[in-house]
């Protein structure tokens, strides 16, 4: 990315590749597996087809070679049509392959990234637990004892995505190892002990899998330990600090959509005898939210740049999502306005944005947590 706002020429035909098939293989199908609450296996196998999976990962384990901004870009495209598929591709890489990579050891790499670069397998995330929420170390209850070889494991986790598909291969779980240690596992989901929940009923991203996980007697080899022992917290900081940059991009994703739907729209609906384009009250509707997709869209690929420069990008990640998920909400709003009762049925784009923007303000972090991180950040 360099110093320039243009993307290097690969980025921008990988843009464009992916572009295509979120309009052409994804955005025909998008409203009835979300009215049926289907997890789209087989859009997922053509995702993984084009190398979405292993973006920015390493040849040597399965990946592509390309650069974490590149990852978002994709994100970015598939959110564009359908936020479903936009999650399921964020959380695969950036909360499920992404810490293996960055915290394993070479044979955790090597036994547990090629089939999840090619995305093959889809791996989760276990960190939120019930009465937990935002405060992951105090409400951390599962807990991890040491037996010969072997971690034992009770507890249970929520809100996980991708966590029971037919895909589904492993969840790394954060778990007290010890007074105040937390540490990570590698958990394979067919371990003897795990429970798989039936899926949330949810306001939105209908069909991207997500549920609860319990761990009653979970036997796995101490070798599953991702990391150092007592290192789980410190290494699920970092995990949410890099996926609140992946989130940006997909509520650029949907503030894009937003416009793209109503540009066309105010175009093609007349009332009064013109398109509603021609008033004012829409038109700057829409205006205010080409502003906001192109402001959030900067502020993903800065936070980006520094992550890739090696710099420290935390609050910039923050500032990204915190900005791009508002913006988002506002957005799908606005949209829903600009197409009146249409906008409020899941038959149109803009109805199915207003039920998935809201989860943006929550997931990877809540805006409440992310000025919290902010104001710090400042020395408050």
């Amino acid at each position: 990315m360099g110093r320039s706002y243009e993307l290097e020429p690969e980025q921008e035909e990988f843009r464009k590749v992916v572009a295509r098939f979120a309009d052409t293989v994804i955005a025909p199908e998008a409203e009835a597996f979300n009215a049926q609450g289907r997890f789209p296996v087989e859009i997922v196998r053509q995702m993984a087809e084009l190398g979405l999976f292993g973006l920015p990962f390493s040849a040597e384990y399965g990946g592509m070679d390309g650069d974490y901004l590149t990852f978002c870009l994709a994100i970015e495209e598939i959110g564009r049509v359908d936020q479903s598929l936009g999650i399921t591709l964020e959380a695969a890489v950036g909360l499920g392959a992404a810490p293996i990579d960055e915290f394993g050891t070479e044979e955790q790499k090597r036994r547990w990234l090629p089939e999840l670069l090619r995305g093959e397998k889809l791996a989760g995330f276990g960190l939120t637990e019930t009465g937990g929420g935002s405060d992951v170390f105090g409400g951390t209850r599962t807990r991890a004892v040491q037996d010969g070889d072997e971690w034992v494991i009770d507890g249970g986790k929520q809100f996980i995505t991708n966590a029971g598909t037919e895909l589904t291969s492993l969840v790394t779980v954060t778990a007290f190892t010890g007074e105040q240690e937390m540490t990570a596992i590698i958990v394979p989901v067919d371990t003897p002990g795990v429970s798989v929940a039936p899926p949330y009923r949810k306001v939105g991203w209908h069909a991207s899998d997500t549920r609860e996980l319990t761990f009653d007697g979970v036997r796995v080899p101490i070798a599953n330990t991702l990391g150092e022992r007592g290192s789980g917290f410190r290494q699920f900081l970092k995990t949410l600090a890099d996926g609140r940059i992946a989130i940006s991009a997909l509520a650029v994703g949907l503030i894009q959509g937003c416009v793209d739907e109503c540009v066309r729209y105010a175009r093609e609906r007349e009332a009064f005898g013109r398109p509603i384009g021609d008033n004012q009250a829409i038109a700057f509707k829409i205006a205010d939210m080409e502003v906001a997709a192109q402001t959030a869209r900067q502020m993903y690929r800065y936070a980006c740049w520094r992550k890739m420069e090696g710099l420290p990008c935390t609050r910039e990640a923050s500032i990204a999502k915190l900005y791009a998920s508002e913006a988002a909400v506002t957005a799908a709003r606005e949209a829903t306005q600009v197409f009146g009762g249409m906008g409020f049925t899941t038959d149109t784009r803009v109805g199915r944005f207003y039920q998935d923007a809201k989860i943006l303000e929550i997931g990877e972090g809540t805006s409440e947590v992310q000025r919290m991180l902010i104001s710090r950040d400042l020395g408050l």
